[in-house]
Parts: structure tokens; C-alpha cells; sequence
């Protein structure tokens, strides 16, 4: 199994590899990309521990083919196998900067108080932008080591980290919202995220110093942030080629930029011999260890048009005309409650988003970043919050309850932002 394992890993690399070729130089090659990373899914697929969700897309993709095949409705099968294609791509290269933005190792004592609190909250957050769970690991495992989690370390851990989806460029969540809407302009995006990212850590705080928490006993791990330099980097490169070439998918360019960096820096950290040898093990023994994100995001990707198939075969119509930020509120709440009810972001978004192509896509973009950080720290089947329990033996429903009223304020904060930004806008 070890073999197959490592054989998915090499596939994955492949399919990132000819993606990118095929945009630059060969479109028909994004065939071998999607037929690698399908296959690397499918080897990978059985050794998945919780593939309950990924069962039932299964099964309701099958039940939306049939009845689209029955009726004579249109499949577009390419678009069904491939549509997050470029998510995936931009999730397998950030994975790589963890090989050379992984902060140093800090001392054994972890510092308290209220300082270790808000430098353990911009820690994270500020790593977690970069490195994605690698950074929230990091911490959570340094702090599960000495005794279990209390309910500020969680509180801490999970509200800076998913706080990430709303700006970060090198999220899962930015990939997914610039996937279904490509018109985006990014500078809004980051700005206006940044702002919710900001509220997010100042509503933690006042609600920590008011509650019965004694920040005074908080035992954090504040991380180095001599290693932000990276960051800094690949936007400047994103934005100034995004500058002289429009027409390049961001997210492309991030998935580049972040991949080259990589190799780039990390000969001269490590030495060219010892580099190969990390590169070596990061492919065949890391990416296989994605799979559960890879089988989510393609599964959901496949029932998504399949779904939206039946749909534009019955001519459902959405019941408006402009997408302003009532609408865009009322959209961001029915994916919040179908998140706390089990349904991941990814599938509510990759049913709906089509159906939103005429939308000002920046306006959708931000309601789908708003979706998924605001749902990621409290909804109990989000990936977040599956690893807390899993790693850590957190409760769900623990989670849930720390975290719920702090998503009902960000909610409430995210539809002051989308008015806002509709003005902005001119809608």
C-alpha cells in the first residue's frame, strides 16, 4: 500500500506539473492532469478514514447523472471531472511553502498571559495565511503536550486560523471563491477581508476579557515572525505580473509563484543535495496525505455540475434580478445554516455558483470567503474542527458552543461589509 501511496503522490505532482503546462504552452494536456489526479484520488480514496461525506456526493452525483441521462438533459463531463482543478493545483503548491515558511522551533516554556494571547492570535493567523494547517499544528501540538486543551487555547486556535479565509490568497477558500468567480477584483477582496479578519481578533478579545476566562493563566505559543518576508514576496510577485498580464488566472499565478519560490530558496536554506531529498519526500510522502481534500473537492466538484445540470433541466431560475448585498446576505446565511446542518462550503458553493455567472463577481467572491471563515470554527463537520477532535480530543459540540455567538456577530459584521462593499461597487 506504502507503494500506491507514494505512486499518488508522484501523480499529483504530475497533475500540477501539466496543468500548468497545459494553460501556457497545450490545452489538451489538462486531459493527463485531470486523469492523474482522478487516479491518484481513486488509489488514495480507500485509505481515507472519514469518507462518509464523500460516499454520499457519490451517491447523489450518480442519482443527478441518471436523472439528467434519463430525461435528455446536457452534461458537460470535461467541466464535471475538472471544474476545481485549479483549486486542487493551488492547494498542492501552497503545500509546498511549509518546506521553507515553517517557523524556527522556539523554546520548551510556553509563555502566559495576555500578551502570549494576542501574539499566539497574529501568530497563527499570520502563518496559518501562509502554510494553511501546517501553523495551527504547529501551536496545538506544543500546547496539547503539556495538558489538554482549555477552552481559550481552542477558542485561540480555531477563530485566528479560520479567520485566514477571509483575505488570504494562499487559502483553500480564496481558490474556491476565484474558481466560481474568476472576475474578482483581488485588491477588494484582501482589503475588505483583511478588515473582517480584523474584527474577527478584536471580538475574540473583548469577549475573552469580559467573559470568565482568566487571560492571566493563558498558555500560548507565540511563533517568530522573522520568516513573514515570504509572504510579502510572492504577493509583490502575484500583483506585479498580474499587473502586466490581466488576462493569467490569479490563481494560477499564486500556484506558480508559490512552487518556484519553493524551489528557489530552499537550496539556499538547505543545500541543493539535502533539498532534493526533502523535495524527494514532500512528493511521494506528504502530498499523498492530502487525499482527503483532493477526494472532497473533486467529489464535490463532480456533483456540483451534475447537480446544476438537473437544475438548468427543469429551467430553475434564481429569484432575482441584481445581486446586491441583500441577496448576497441572504446567500451567506443559507450556506452558514447548510454548514452547521453537515453540507461543507465547497458543495454549496459549486451548485450555486454557476448559477450566479451575471453577479458582480467580486461581491460573490467576498460571500464566499464570508461563508467559509465564518463556518469553519464553529461547524462541527468542518475540516478545522474534524482535526481538533480527531488530534486532539476536542469536543464538537464543545467547539460549537464556544465558538457559535462569535459567528452570529461576524455574521452580523459581514452584512454591514457586504453593504458597504455593494456601495463601493455601484450596485
Amino acid at each position: 500500500m506504502l507503494l500506491l501511496s507514494r505512486v499518488s503522490g508522484v501523480l499529483i505532482f504530475l497533475s500540477f506539473i501539466f496543468t500548468v503546462y497545459s494553460y501556457f504552452l497545450d490545452d489538451r494536456v489538462k486531459l493527463f492532469a485531470v486523469v492523474f489526479i482522478w487516479i491518484a484520488s481513486l488509489i488514495l480514496f480507500f485509505t481515507i478514514k472519514s469518507k462518509s461525506l464523500i460516499v454520499v456526493l457519490l451517491f447523489f452525483s450518480l442519482l443527478a447523472f441518471l436523472f439528467s441521462y434519463i430525461n435528455g438533459f446536457y452534461i458537460d463531463f470535461f467541466k464535471a471531472f475538472s471544474v476545481n482543478l485549479y483549486l486542487l493545483i493551488l492547494l498542492i503548491s501552497v503545500g509546498f511553502l511549509k518546506l521553507i515558511a515553517t517557523p524556527k522551533k522556539e523554546k520548551d516554556e510556553l509563555p502566559k498571559g495576555k500578551a502570549s494571547f494576542i501574539k499566539t492570535y497574529i501568530g497563527i493567523h499570520l502563518f496559518g495565511s501562509i502554510i494553511n494547517l501546517s501553523a495551527l499544528l504547529l501551536v496545538a501540538d506544543k500546547m496539547y503536550k503539556k495538558a489538554k486543551l482549555s477552552p481559550l487555547q481552542i477558542i485561540v486556535l480555531t477563530r485566528s486560523f479560520a479567520s485566514d479565509a477571509y483575505w488570504s490568497p494562499f487559502f483553500v477558500a480564496f481558490a474556491a471563491a476565484i474558481t466560481y468567480a474568476p472576475n474578482l477584483e483581488t485588491f477588494s477582496i484582501i482589503s475588505f477581508g483583511m478588515i473582517l479578519a480584523i474584527f474577527a481578533f478584536f471580538i475574540t478579545y473583548f469577549e475573552v476579557v469580559q467573559s470568565k476566562f482568566n487571560l492571566d493563566e493563558f498558555y500560548g505559543y507565540p511563533l517568530s515572525l522573522q520568516t513573514l518576508y515570504l509572504p510579502f514576496i510572492l504577493g509583490l510577485f502575484v500583483l506585479l505580473t498580474h499587473h502586466y498580464f490581466e488576462d493569467l488566472k490569479i490563481i494560477l499565478l499564486i500556484s506558480i509563484f508559490a512552487f518556484l519560490l519553493t524551489i528557489l530558496i530552499l537550496p539556499i536554506k538547505k543545500g541543493l543535495k539535502e533539498s532534493l531529498k526533502i523535495l524527494k519526500y514532500h512528493i511521494i510522502d506528504e502530498l499523498p496525505k492530502m487525499k482527503s481534500e483532493i477526494s472532497l473537492f473533486l467529489v464535490a466538484g463532480l456533483f456540483g455540475i451534475f447537480a446544476g445540470s438537473v437544475l438548468l433541466g427543469l429551467n430553475f431560475k434564481i429569484p432575482f434580478e441584481v445581486f446586491d448585498y441583500k441577496v448576497a446576505s441572504i446567500l451567506l446565511f443559507i450556506f452558514i445554516l447548510l454548514a452547521f446542518v453537515g453540507i461543507h462550503p465547497i458543495i454549496s458553493i459549486s451548485i450555486l455558483g454557476d448559477f450566479f455567472t451575471n453577479a458582480n463577481h467580486t461581491l460573490l467572491a467576498m460571500t464566499f470567503l464570508m461563508a467559509w471563515a465564518t463556518t469553519v470554527s464553529t461547524s462541527p463537520i468542518s475540516g478545522l474542527n474534524l482535526t481538533m477532535s480527531a488530534r486532539y480530543n476536542c469536543n464538537a459540540k464543545e467547539i460549537f458552543k464556544l465558538n457559535i455567538f462569535y459567528a452570529i456577530k461576524m455574521y452580523i459584521i459581514c452584512v454591514i461589509l457586504l453593504f458597504i462593499m455593494s456601495k463601493v461597487l455601484g450596485i
